[in-house]
């Protein structure tokens, strides 16, 4: 996470769970960078972080959650239909470990993949907002 941040020298992080310790550990190496994240399957719910929120950015509304309530690992149709019901902008997820990112719409679906553990490729995503225009990709870190 520290390569990717030095790389892309972003705005904020959104960490969509699993490990959330991670993310402390970035706030002390970057102290002045904005960290909003939920928590995952693994973390647990004494770990302090919401499993799922809205976070309003640039006129954007964007859900985050880990996913894996809404069985992502199965399809993302109860994902997608879910954000559509709630009327968001953009879905950001984790849990499949699987970089996916495109516009369905007017919706991005997200999910940024592994950057650590016994992932198979370092990916992470990456979300802008530019004159009230969004766009999403996703990287592979070496």
């Amino acid at each position: 996470m520290e390569r990717a941040v030095r790389a892309e020298t972003p705005d904020r992080v959104i960490h969509l769970g699993d490990v959330v310790r991670d993310a402390g550990r970035l706030a002390e190496i970057f102290p002045d960078l904005e960290i909003q994240q939920v928590r995952g399957n693994c973390d647990g719910a004494g770990c302090g972080f919401p499993e799922e929120r809205e976070l309003f950015l640039d006129g954007r509304r964007l859900w985050l959650l880990h996913g894996h309530r809404y069985y992502v690992k199965m399809g993302l149709g109860m994902l997608v239909e879910e954000a559509r019901v709630r009327g968001v902008d953009g879905v950001f997820f984790g849990h499949t470990h699987q970089p996916v990112c495109y516009l369905d719409g007017r919706l991005w679906v997200l999910n940024p993949g592994a950057i650590g553990g016994a992932a198979r490729s370092v990916t992470y995503g990456v979300m802008e907002i530019r004159d009230r225009e969004m766009s999403c990709r996703t990287a592979v870190l070496f």
